[in-house]
This record gives C-alpha cells, structure tokens and sequence, in this order.
C-alpha cells in the first residue's frame, strides 16, 4: 500500500519554541514504517523576534504555505511583550482567525503512578468572546471619574454551536477507545460540561449556554450526558475534583484559564498539549510559552510538544500513528528516571527525547 504523504509547517517561533519543535519533526521521522507515513516539511517564521526583525509577526509567506501547502503545522512558542508595542499583535492568535482554527482542544491526563487520577480534555473556543480584540480607552475628566477602558466580548450562536459539537464528538471518540481496550481512562462514560457564568452575563454567556445545549441534542450526541457548570464554581470543582471530569467545553476565555489551570494537576506546563482545529487542518501547540528564563540551557521539557504532535495526527486521522507516541511519552514519564528539572529530575532535552524515541 502507497505510503500517506503528510506536509508539515514548523514554526519555532520565540525562545524554548526552537529547542522543542525540532523534537516533533524527529518524532514523527521516527514512526515504525508499519504506519504507512512520510512526511515533508515547510520551514516558516513567526514570532516577536520576527516581528522585530521583519516588522510583520506572521509573514504572509507563512501563512499562505499553511493555507495551500500544507496538511498541518507544530507551533513552539512566542514571546509576547507586557507592554503594548505598536503593530505587534500574537500571531498564534492571528493564526486562529486567518485558517478559521475554531477549536483549541487541549487533553491533561495524568500517569498511572499519580495519587489522583486524571483524564479530561478542555475544548475552547478559539476565535471570539473578549479575544476578538476591539478595546478602546476613554477619556474622562477627574471630575468624571478619569479615564475607562472597555472591551467587547462576542459570543455568536454559530461559533458556539459548532465548539460544542466538537465537544461532543471528541467524547464520543474517547469513550470508543474506551470500549475498544486500548485506553486505561478512569471514566466509564462520555460527559460533555458546558461551561459559562450566564447567570451574570445572561445575554452573551447565555447565548453560549443555549447554542451549546442545542448542538448537544443532536441523537448522534444520545448517549453523551451533558452537564453545566458555573465557571467559578467549576474552578473551584476542577482543583478539587478533577476525575470527575471528561470533556469540557467553554468561551475563549474561561478555556484559556481553565487549561492552564488544569496543567498544574499534572506538575507543569511542559506536559500539557494542544491543538488549533479547523475543518481538515490541525496545528500542533505545546500549552508553555517561550520560557527566557531556561532558553539556551538545553534542559526545556519537550513533552508538552511531542503529544501535540501526537493531538495534531489525531486530527489528521492518523490516530494509531498518535497512539503509538502516546505510549512512548507515557513511559518516559512512568518509568521517571529521565526528568527535565521542571518535573523534578536533571535531565536534558535530548535525554529525554532520545529515551522516548528508543520507546517508540
């Protein structure tokens, strides 16, 4: 059978981002043939440090090989400045918006050696609520009260019903695994928990939690239970609880607070994966960011990057290649004797890549 020939962008992007991203490409040239995989790959640029030196963040040369030549994309890091710099915005974000990557679907799992067992994925709305980005600052005297400034939060029915039909579906897919013996998950059953605070903000909030209830009552969706959670609440339930969970769905903003949150359950960021979906494209995102403190000293956690080249297969349809990498990282990190120092250990980033590789 004609190997499947897969095209990848690798944008390093900022700081750790270029000491990771080269793992992926490793991982994925490593796959036993068995799979049937080759792969090819675009260089491309984008970040602060491109910005700064070519005065665009994300080039148009990148996204336009993302766009016509490419299946998917592994994107390491960026380091954004505190501070406003004129005609500088994110380029992930960007990214989201111009290949319409509604889904940012980020799995936590803990390993079988940890006291409280974990296995959720977190599904975010990738392309409005506040991060539409339309703020404004006003003027006012002190008389007045001084200055305001105001941020439009956007929540559409459209968006919205479409982030909880992934949801579901990715439920469905995780409790197919279950069922078929290759996944050690605690839970028994596919839950979707829709998250939002629509008791406050009953219009835009509201909107979400009505769209999303709607797309779940779908009869493909019968055998899911779908819950609702406040988000303060399901803050609080998620550090306290966490096994109670499987697949949570939410606005822009809680999902970007939630996940990150969620990556302290299992010891660091490092570990923790993403991906940005579209309808047939995938980009592969480890949730860290650029980390300047260890950039350069070669001990940066390349976890978190190969299981988003792990998620970024799964949304290409590769799923057994995905698993395969999976069981590799699982390993690694069961068997605990190669560590990066934000887990504890003294590990190098080669170490630790070179031991997965060997389990692969």
């Amino acid at each position: 059978m004609a190997s499947r020939v897969l095209r990848i962008g690798l944008i390093p992007g900022d700081g750790i981002g270029r000491e990771v991203i080269p793992a992926g490409r490793r991982i994925l040239e490593s796959l036993p043939s068995s799979f049937n995989l080759k792969f090819e790959f675009a260089d491309l640029q984008a970040g602060f440090e491109t910005f700064e030196r070519t005065g665009a963040a994300l080039p148009d040369r990148t996204v336009e090989v993302l766009r016509k030549e490419c299946d998917g994309a592994l994107f390491g890091a960026v380091s954004s400045p505190t501070k406003a710099v004129k005609g500088y915005s994110s380029p992930i974000v960007a990214l989201r918006k111009k290949l319409d990557l509604y889904a940012n679907v980020r799995p936590v799992k803990s390993v079988r050696t940890a006291a409280k067992p974990i296995d959720m994925v977190i599904v975010r709305e990738n392309t409005e609520d506040l991060y539409v980005k339309e703020e404004r600052t006003i003027e006012r005297s002190e008389s007045e009260g001084g200055k305001y400034a105001e941020a439009i939060k956007r929540i559409s029915e459209r968006a919205s019903s479409r982030i909880a039909t992934m949801a579901g579906e990715i439920a469905l897919r995780r409790q197919k695994i279950r069922e078929s013996g290759s996944s050690s998950s605690i839970h028994s059953r596919p839950l979707v928990t829709i998250t939002h605070k629509s008791n406050v903000l009953s219009q835009t909030d509201g909107l979400f939690r009505t769209a999303s209830r709607s797309a779940l009552s779908n009869p493909k969706f019968s055998g899911v239970t779908i819950e609702e959670q406040i988000v303060d609440s399901m803050v609080y339930k998620l550090f306290r609880q966490p096994e109670d969970y499987d697949v949570i769905v939410a606005p822009n903003l809680y999902g970007d607070i939630l996940s990150d949150g969620a990556a302290a359950l299992v010891g660091s960021l490092g570990l923790v994966p993403s991906a940005n979906v579209g309808e047939g494209f995938a980009i592969g995102e480890p949730c860290h960011g650029s980390a300047p403190d260890i950039e350069g000293k070669g001990i940066a956690n390349p976890i978190a990057t190969l299981r988003s080249t792990a998620l970024m297969l799964e949304f290409l349809n590769e799923e057994e290649a995905a698993a395969r990498i999976y069981a590799a990282v699982d390993g690694n990190l069961e068997d605990g004797k190669l560590l990066t120092p934000d887990l504890g250990g003294k590990a190098t980033t080669e170490e630790v890549v070179e031991d997965i590789l060997k389990r692969l």
